[in-house]
Protein backbone atom coordinates (compact mmCIF):
# COMPACT_ATOMS: atom_id res chain seq x y z
CA UNK A 1 0.00 0.00 0.00
CA UNK A 2 3.20 2.47 0.66
CA UNK A 3 4.28 2.33 -3.19
CA UNK A 4 0.64 2.96 -4.27
CA UNK A 5 0.43 5.76 -2.40
CA UNK A 6 3.31 7.58 -3.14
CA UNK A 7 2.64 6.83 -7.15
CA UNK A 8 0.91 9.88 -8.08
CA UNK A 9 3.50 11.92 -6.33
CA UNK A 10 6.16 9.97 -8.68
CA UNK A 11 4.36 10.14 -11.64
CA UNK A 12 3.99 13.91 -11.12
CA UNK A 13 7.93 14.23 -10.63
CA UNK A 14 8.37 12.66 -13.65
CA UNK A 15 5.82 14.79 -15.52
CA UNK A 16 7.93 17.94 -14.39
CA UNK A 17 11.15 16.42 -15.66
CA UNK A 18 10.03 15.50 -18.95
CA UNK A 19 7.01 17.68 -20.11
CA UNK A 20 9.11 20.47 -21.27
CA UNK A 21 11.47 18.04 -23.20
CA UNK A 22 8.76 15.91 -24.49
CA UNK A 23 6.35 18.66 -25.38
CA UNK A 24 8.98 20.28 -27.99
CA UNK A 25 9.32 16.96 -29.75
CA UNK A 26 5.62 16.10 -30.26
CA UNK A 27 3.16 18.12 -32.82
CA UNK A 28 1.70 21.01 -30.43
CA UNK A 29 -2.44 20.53 -30.98
CA UNK A 30 -1.08 16.93 -29.31
CA UNK A 31 1.32 18.34 -26.71
CA UNK A 32 -1.58 20.77 -25.40
CA UNK A 33 -3.75 17.25 -25.36
CA UNK A 34 -1.43 15.43 -23.65
CA UNK A 35 0.48 17.46 -21.10
CA UNK A 36 -3.42 19.37 -19.82
CA UNK A 37 -4.41 15.54 -19.20
CA UNK A 38 -1.52 14.24 -17.68
CA UNK A 39 -1.84 17.61 -15.12
CA UNK A 40 -4.73 17.08 -14.91
CA UNK A 41 -4.86 13.21 -13.79
CA UNK A 42 -1.31 13.98 -11.81
CA UNK A 43 -2.32 16.77 -9.81
CA UNK A 44 -5.98 15.01 -8.31
CA UNK A 45 -4.30 12.22 -7.97
CA UNK A 46 -1.26 13.35 -5.73
CA UNK A 47 -3.74 15.54 -3.78
CA UNK A 48 -5.91 12.39 -3.34
CA UNK A 49 -3.03 10.31 -2.32
CA UNK A 50 -1.92 13.33 0.00
CA UNK A 51 -5.31 13.48 1.32
CA UNK A 52 -5.53 9.55 2.10
CA UNK A 53 -2.25 9.64 3.90
CA UNK A 54 -3.02 12.41 6.55
CA UNK A 55 -6.61 10.88 7.06
CA UNK A 56 -4.67 8.03 8.32
CA UNK A 57 -3.81 10.28 11.23
CA UNK A 58 -7.21 12.20 11.21
CA UNK A 59 -8.91 9.35 11.33
CA UNK A 60 -7.08 9.07 14.94
CA UNK A 61 -8.70 11.90 16.78
CA UNK A 62 -11.37 10.01 19.11
CA UNK A 63 -14.32 12.54 18.22
CA UNK A 64 -13.61 11.38 14.22
CA UNK A 65 -13.06 7.49 15.19
CA UNK A 66 -16.18 7.93 17.07
CA UNK A 67 -18.07 8.92 13.84
CA UNK A 68 -16.42 6.48 12.31
CA UNK A 69 -17.02 3.49 14.16
CA UNK A 70 -13.33 2.56 14.40
CA UNK A 71 -10.72 2.19 16.78
CA UNK A 72 -7.95 4.56 17.06
CA UNK A 73 -5.62 2.19 18.56
CA UNK A 74 -6.33 -0.32 15.68
CA UNK A 75 -6.01 2.27 12.96
CA UNK A 76 -2.64 3.43 14.34
CA UNK A 77 -1.26 -0.35 14.37
CA UNK A 78 -2.36 -0.91 10.80
CA UNK A 79 -1.53 2.54 9.19
CA UNK A 80 1.53 2.74 6.59
CA UNK A 81 2.50 5.45 7.11
CA UNK A 82 3.50 6.85 10.93
CA UNK A 83 2.54 9.89 12.47
CA UNK A 84 5.13 12.43 11.06
CA UNK A 85 4.53 11.47 7.45
CA UNK A 86 0.90 11.72 8.06
CA UNK A 87 1.08 14.62 9.65
CA UNK A 88 3.30 16.58 7.28
CA UNK A 89 0.89 15.17 4.47
CA UNK A 90 -1.82 16.81 6.27
CA UNK A 91 -0.21 20.46 6.11
CA UNK A 92 0.73 19.66 2.16
CA UNK A 93 -3.30 19.34 1.27
CA UNK A 94 -4.28 22.44 3.49
CA UNK A 95 -1.52 24.47 1.64
CA UNK A 96 -2.35 22.44 -1.49
CA UNK A 97 -6.52 23.64 -1.22
CA UNK A 98 -5.44 26.64 -0.32
CA UNK A 99 -3.51 27.52 -3.32
CA UNK A 100 -6.09 25.78 -5.39
CA UNK A 101 -9.01 27.78 -3.75
CA UNK A 102 -6.47 31.34 -4.21
CA UNK A 103 -5.94 30.57 -8.08
CA UNK A 104 -9.30 29.57 -8.99
CA UNK A 105 -10.64 32.92 -7.16
CA UNK A 106 -7.95 35.27 -9.30
CA UNK A 107 -8.81 32.75 -12.34
CA UNK A 108 -12.27 33.62 -11.91
CA UNK A 109 -11.68 37.39 -11.67
CA UNK A 110 -9.49 37.66 -14.63
CA UNK A 111 -12.14 35.87 -16.55
CA UNK A 112 -14.99 37.92 -15.53
CA UNK A 113 -13.21 41.62 -16.24
CA UNK A 114 -12.44 40.13 -19.98
CA UNK A 115 -16.08 39.19 -20.17
CA UNK A 116 -16.94 42.24 -19.28
CA UNK A 117 -14.38 44.04 -21.37
CA UNK A 118 -15.34 41.70 -24.72
CA UNK A 119 -18.73 43.06 -24.02
CA UNK A 120 -17.78 46.66 -23.77
CA UNK A 121 -16.39 46.28 -27.91
CA UNK A 122 -18.66 46.81 -30.89
CA UNK A 123 -20.75 43.83 -32.12
CA UNK A 124 -21.33 42.65 -35.18
CA UNK A 125 -17.86 40.80 -35.87
CA UNK A 126 -15.39 38.55 -33.92
CA UNK A 127 -12.91 41.57 -34.71
CA UNK A 128 -12.54 44.96 -32.70
CA UNK A 129 -10.00 47.62 -33.75
CA UNK A 130 -9.05 50.04 -30.90
CA UNK A 131 -8.16 53.03 -31.64
CA UNK A 132 -4.75 53.07 -29.42
CA UNK A 133 -0.70 53.73 -30.64
CA UNK A 134 0.69 51.45 -28.38
CA UNK A 135 1.12 48.55 -30.76
CA UNK A 136 -1.06 45.21 -29.16
CA UNK A 137 -3.38 42.47 -30.36
CA UNK A 138 -4.97 39.18 -28.15
CA UNK A 139 -7.83 37.25 -28.00
CA UNK A 140 -10.75 37.86 -25.38
CA UNK A 141 -12.39 34.37 -24.10
CA UNK A 142 -15.81 34.63 -24.26
CA UNK A 143 -19.78 33.60 -25.92
CA UNK A 144 -18.33 34.56 -28.24
CA UNK A 145 -15.18 35.61 -28.37
CA UNK A 146 -13.14 38.60 -29.77
CA UNK A 147 -9.75 39.00 -31.20
CA UNK A 148 -8.86 42.96 -30.19
CA UNK A 149 -6.06 44.70 -32.44
CA UNK A 150 -4.82 48.29 -31.84
CA UNK A 151 -4.36 50.46 -34.56
CA UNK A 152 -0.98 51.26 -33.61
CA UNK A 153 -0.63 47.50 -34.17
CA UNK A 154 -2.40 47.42 -37.46
CA UNK A 155 -0.20 49.99 -38.08
CA UNK A 156 2.90 47.90 -37.58
CA UNK A 157 2.54 45.25 -39.29
CA UNK A 158 2.64 44.50 -43.14
CA UNK A 159 -0.80 42.81 -44.90
CA UNK A 160 0.63 39.25 -44.85
CA UNK A 161 1.51 39.45 -41.25
CA UNK A 162 -1.65 40.93 -40.10
CA UNK A 163 -3.55 37.97 -41.46
CA UNK A 164 -1.01 35.99 -40.20
CA UNK A 165 -1.47 37.41 -37.03
CA UNK A 166 -5.75 37.41 -36.65
CA UNK A 167 -5.47 33.73 -37.61
CA UNK A 168 -3.35 33.12 -34.76
CA UNK A 169 -5.47 34.72 -32.22
CA UNK A 170 -8.80 33.22 -34.00
CA UNK A 171 -7.53 29.87 -33.40
CA UNK A 172 -6.82 30.62 -29.79
CA UNK A 173 -10.95 31.38 -29.92
CA UNK A 174 -11.57 28.55 -32.03
CA UNK A 175 -9.91 25.39 -30.03
CA UNK A 176 -10.99 27.13 -26.48
CA UNK A 177 -7.41 27.65 -25.32
CA UNK A 178 -8.40 29.37 -21.61
CA UNK A 179 -9.91 26.24 -21.00
CA UNK A 180 -6.46 24.40 -21.35
CA UNK A 181 -4.62 27.28 -19.78
CA UNK A 182 -7.07 26.93 -17.00
CA UNK A 183 -6.76 23.77 -16.23
CA UNK A 184 -2.74 23.71 -16.86
CA UNK A 185 -2.85 26.85 -13.72
CA UNK A 186 -5.42 25.05 -11.51
CA UNK A 187 -3.48 21.78 -11.52
CA UNK A 188 0.01 23.68 -10.81
CA UNK A 189 -1.84 25.66 -8.01
CA UNK A 190 -2.82 22.07 -6.30
CA UNK A 191 0.36 20.40 -6.82
CA UNK A 192 3.14 22.60 -7.36
CA UNK A 193 5.47 19.86 -8.80
CA UNK A 194 3.35 20.55 -12.08
CA UNK A 195 5.15 24.10 -12.40
CA UNK A 196 7.21 22.74 -15.32
CA UNK A 197 4.56 20.97 -17.08
CA UNK A 198 2.17 24.05 -16.83
CA UNK A 199 4.73 26.21 -18.64
CA UNK A 200 5.70 23.82 -20.86
CA UNK A 201 1.70 23.29 -21.70
CA UNK A 202 1.16 27.26 -21.99
CA UNK A 203 4.34 26.91 -24.92
CA UNK A 204 2.28 23.91 -26.75
CA UNK A 205 -0.77 26.27 -26.54
CA UNK A 206 0.74 28.82 -28.40
CA UNK A 207 2.67 26.37 -30.84
CA UNK A 208 -0.84 25.30 -31.49
CA UNK A 209 -2.07 28.78 -32.15
CA UNK A 210 1.47 29.23 -34.48
CA UNK A 211 1.00 26.08 -36.58
CA UNK A 212 -2.86 26.78 -37.12
CA UNK A 213 -1.97 30.01 -38.65
CA UNK A 214 0.62 28.47 -41.05
CA UNK A 215 -1.89 26.34 -42.56
CA UNK A 216 -4.31 28.91 -42.92
CA UNK A 217 -2.17 31.39 -44.19
CA UNK A 218 -0.07 29.01 -46.11
CA UNK A 219 3.28 30.38 -44.95
CA UNK A 220 4.77 29.06 -41.65
CA UNK A 221 7.61 31.46 -42.11
CA UNK A 222 5.42 34.68 -42.59
CA UNK A 223 3.62 33.71 -38.85
CA UNK A 224 7.32 33.46 -37.42
CA UNK A 225 7.79 36.82 -38.83
CA UNK A 226 4.28 38.05 -37.83
CA UNK A 227 4.82 37.44 -34.09
CA UNK A 228 8.27 38.07 -34.28
CA UNK A 229 7.59 41.94 -35.22
CA UNK A 230 4.30 41.97 -33.05
CA UNK A 231 6.86 41.00 -30.31
CA UNK A 232 8.81 43.62 -30.95
CA UNK A 233 6.35 46.30 -31.24
CA UNK A 234 4.14 45.16 -28.63
CA UNK A 235 4.64 47.41 -25.20
CA UNK A 236 2.04 45.81 -23.28
CA UNK A 237 -0.41 43.48 -23.68
CA UNK A 238 -3.13 42.66 -20.92
CA UNK A 239 -2.52 39.79 -18.60
CA UNK A 240 -6.33 38.16 -19.05
CA UNK A 241 -5.55 37.91 -22.56
CA UNK A 242 -3.72 35.15 -25.13
CA UNK A 243 -2.04 37.47 -26.97
CA UNK A 244 0.38 36.18 -30.19
CA UNK A 245 3.04 37.57 -28.43
CA UNK A 246 3.55 35.24 -25.46
CA UNK A 247 5.31 32.51 -24.19
CA UNK A 248 8.95 31.86 -25.35
CA UNK A 249 9.32 33.98 -28.42
CA UNK A 250 12.92 32.79 -29.93
CA UNK A 251 11.54 29.11 -29.36
CA UNK A 252 8.33 29.85 -31.46
CA UNK A 253 10.17 31.71 -34.17
CA UNK A 254 13.11 28.75 -34.65
CA UNK A 255 10.00 26.34 -34.41
CA UNK A 256 8.19 27.73 -37.66
CA UNK A 257 11.19 28.23 -39.27
CA UNK A 258 12.17 24.01 -38.51
CA UNK A 259 10.14 21.34 -40.26
CA UNK A 260 7.01 20.62 -37.91
CA UNK A 261 7.55 17.96 -35.30
CA UNK A 262 6.41 14.65 -36.50
CA UNK A 263 3.65 12.56 -34.35
CA UNK A 264 5.83 10.34 -31.58
CA UNK A 265 4.08 7.13 -30.87
CA UNK A 266 6.21 6.62 -28.33
CA UNK A 267 5.93 9.70 -26.55
CA UNK A 268 2.07 9.87 -26.45
CA UNK A 269 2.52 5.96 -25.01
CA UNK A 270 4.61 7.19 -22.06
CA UNK A 271 2.32 9.92 -21.24
CA UNK A 272 -0.94 7.37 -21.64
CA UNK A 273 1.45 5.02 -19.27
CA UNK A 274 2.15 7.36 -16.96
CA UNK A 275 -1.64 8.41 -16.38
CA UNK A 276 -2.90 4.83 -16.04
CA UNK A 277 -0.28 3.79 -13.94
CA UNK A 278 -1.68 6.88 -11.69
CA UNK A 279 -4.91 5.74 -11.86
CA UNK A 280 -4.64 2.43 -11.00
CA UNK A 281 -2.28 2.80 -7.84
CA UNK A 282 -5.23 5.34 -6.93
CA UNK A 283 -7.33 2.06 -6.84
CA UNK A 284 -5.11 0.24 -5.01
CA UNK A 285 -4.61 2.60 -2.53
CA UNK A 286 -8.17 3.01 -2.30
CA UNK A 287 -8.98 -0.67 -2.17
CA UNK A 288 -6.23 -0.77 0.78
CA UNK A 289 -7.37 2.18 2.82
CA UNK A 290 -11.06 0.35 2.80
CA UNK A 291 -9.24 -2.99 3.97
CA UNK A 292 -7.76 -0.60 6.65
CA UNK A 293 -10.68 1.01 8.41
CA UNK A 294 -12.75 -2.56 8.11
CA UNK A 295 -10.08 -4.10 10.15
CA UNK A 296 -10.25 -0.91 12.75
CA UNK A 297 -13.79 -1.30 13.44
CA UNK A 298 -14.82 -3.35 16.25
CA UNK A 299 -17.08 -5.64 14.78
CA UNK A 300 -14.09 -6.65 12.68
CA UNK A 301 -11.62 -7.10 15.55
CA UNK A 302 -14.28 -8.96 17.45
CA UNK A 303 -14.75 -11.42 14.72
CA UNK A 304 -11.32 -11.77 14.53
CA UNK A 305 -10.96 -12.64 17.89
CA UNK A 306 -13.52 -14.75 18.23
CA UNK A 307 -11.93 -16.92 15.02
CA UNK A 308 -8.56 -16.71 16.49
CA UNK A 309 -10.22 -18.59 19.60
CA UNK A 310 -12.50 -21.37 18.02
CA UNK A 311 -9.08 -22.08 16.31
CA UNK A 312 -7.43 -22.55 19.80
CA UNK A 313 -10.20 -24.73 21.11
CA UNK A 314 -10.22 -26.81 18.37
Amino acid sequence: MRVALFTPLAVSAVLALAAPWAGGRLPPRMAAWLLTLASLVAAVGAATALGMMAFTLIAQIPAVAAEGEWSPGLVAAHTPVNWLVAAVCTLAVVGCAGALAVSAWRQGAVWLAARRECDALPTGSDLAVVDDPVPHAFALPGSPGRVVISSGMLRALSADERSALLAHERAHLRHRHHLFLLVLRLAAALNPMLRPVARAGGFAVERWADEEAGTLVGDRSLVARAVARAALAAKRAPRRSLAATGGPLPQRVRALLAPPPPLRRDLVVAHALLMVICCSSLALSADDMDQLFDTASPGHAYAAGRLHHHHHEG
